[in-house]
């Protein structure tokens, strides 16, 4: 049995005007905060991975 594949036009997915002024600072805050919630889970990974101890025979 053939499946069907549907096709999508990603060009109009979510509407065909262009974003307003209000629209494009949100998107823009929401990418900024996203960058810095990663940026600081990356530091905090680095911070706790050296916890072994020195060891002097």
């Amino acid at each position: 049995m053939k499946t069907n594949k549907i096709d999508l036009d990603l060009d109009f997915i979510g509407g065909q005007g262009s974003l307003t002024k209000t629209e494009e600072k949100e998107l823009s805050d929401f990418f900024k905060s996203r960058k810095l919630s990663a940026r600081t889970k990356t530091i905090r990974k680095q911070v706790g991975t050296d916890t072994r101890p020195n060891v002097v025979v």
